[in-house]
């Protein structure tokens, strides 16, 4: 499958969403529903460039028939539920029959294998278990490999950083920012994860990063890191890099990729950035088709120096939802990210605060210095933070203010980093 010709690959792309139009038609009042209002029927679609006849799907339609009212066949077709955190309304349900678990198992295998993981690898899976997608996602695609499995989770740093050593870990998978706090742990420990390890590769994602911030992970760490992508209403973490470390590969006989505007809706070329859209090709328990994410991405379907052919996304740069307008400024925190990491003074862990005086948005960046650029000398903190004012202004096109902080201030997730706090809304 990995080595399909793009021809083949979309013959094969057309049948599936085909026969995924039909069945949902036939026997989803959902999407029946939503196909009549648009008046499209499943013979209108004639080539995979018909899919834009058929309506987008959103966050909210899950949210609205929630717990379980847009799923398909019966609750004993059902071996898993996963419920997403609910941060913003209510949750998301997702369900799965036995195959959606394979599929997604597979899809994660295909991936550890691209970055040269297998069966001789021990894969300590640093993600949250439970509800959340992350861990199990992880989990079950490195047994698929034949991999040996340290299912740690989150939390208990030191003790992660031994089992590392113990075990001789050779990957971990989990979010950058618990990559670098394990990092920071380890060096407190007085353990050279380059040295002292023989961890090797790290698969990270669920929140967005930059390519600065893997260029420091790796320098930091010594070790190889590769992105990883998925959402809790797809099938958690599904789609990962391959070695050449140029884009996530979006296995073509599972998903069809498309980009839009996030304005207009109107779908967009190769290498345009938009919002990403995305249609499951073969769920069972709860289909997707056209469902607007809201990551901000670009796809591009040329080979791969790997020699595959599947669509491959371009590194998220942010959702169209934790956009930040700052005085008529569109800001995403992967720019401010972006930025910050050019200049070498600064360590990696960073806040946004927005907050409104009178009628006026401002925003100030808080940033921690490396411990080697932290000074008394009150000439050179101000020097280096007219730099970083500057830097950011350049780059962002809006006014900025800076805190610099000594290392360790900024509080430290094992979870997803919470980059923003938004007081504008208190």
């Amino acid at each position: 499958m990995e080595e399909m010709s793009r021809a083949d690959l979309e013959a094969l792309q057309f049948k599936l969403l085909k026969t995924l139009v039909y069945r949902l038609y036939s026997f989803s009042d959902f999407y029946s529903s939503r196909m009549k209002m648009a008046k499209v029927h499943p013979d209108d679609i004639r080539s995979l460039d018909d899919i834009s006849k058929l309506p987008f799907m959103y966050k909210k339609d899950l949210r609205d028939n929630y717990p379980d009212k847009m799923f398909t066949g019966s609750q004993e077709d059902l071996v898993r539920y996963h419920v997403s955190s609910g941060t913003t309304g209510k949750p998301t349900v997702v369900g799965y029959t036995q195959r959606d678990l394979d599929n997604w198992s597979t899809s994660v295998a295909r991936g550890l294998t691209s970055i040269g993981l297998g069966r001789r690898d021990v894969i300590q899976v640093s993600y949250g278990y439970g509800l959340f997608t992350g861990g199990l996602g992880l989990h079950y695609g490195a047994e698929k490999i034949g991999a040996t499995v340290v299912p740690a989770s989150v939390g208990n740093t030191e003790r992660q950083i031994e089992l590392i050593q113990d075990l001789k870990v050779t990957a971990v998978a989990c979010t950058p920012s618990y990559m670098l706090h394990m990092s920071e742990v380890a060096q407190k420990m007085g353990v050279d994860i380059q040295r002292d390890t023989q961890l090797r590769t790290a698969i990270l994602g669920a929140e967005p990063w930059s390519e600065e911030m893997r260029t420091r992970i790796q320098n930091n760490t010594g070790i190889k890191a590769y992105d990883i992508y998925g959402t809790s209403e797809l099938s958690g973490p599904l789609f990962t890099e391959c070695t050449e470390q140029n884009g996530i590969h979006i296995w073509g006989d599972l998903a069809y990729v498309e980009v839009i505007d996030p304005d207009t809706g109107e779908r967009l070329g190769p290498g345009e950035k938009g919002e990403l859209v995305i249609t499951m090709l073969q769920k069972e328990a709860l289909p997707m088709i056209r469902y607007r994410i809201g990551d901000i991405t670009s796809y591009h379907n040329d080979e791969c120096a790997c020699g595959r052919c599947h669509t491959r996304i371009s590194r998220i740069t942010g959702r169209v939802d934790d956009m930040l307008i700052i005085r008529g400024i569109n800001v995403f925190p992967s720019q401010v990210e972006y930025s910050l990491m050019s200049i070498p003074e600064l360590g990696e862990h960073f806040q946004i605060v927005v907050d409104r005086k009178g009628a006026l948005d401002t925003m100030m960046v808080r940033v921690e210095l490396k411990s080697a650029a932290f000074s008394d000398k009150l000439d050179d903190l101000i020097r280096l933070k007219g730099k970083v004012v500057h830097v950011l202004k350049n780059d962002l096109n809006v006014a900025v203010d800076v805190e610099l902080v000594s290392p360790g201030t900024l509080t430290r997730f094992e979870g997803k980093a919470k980059r923003v706090v938004d007081r504008r809304q208190i």
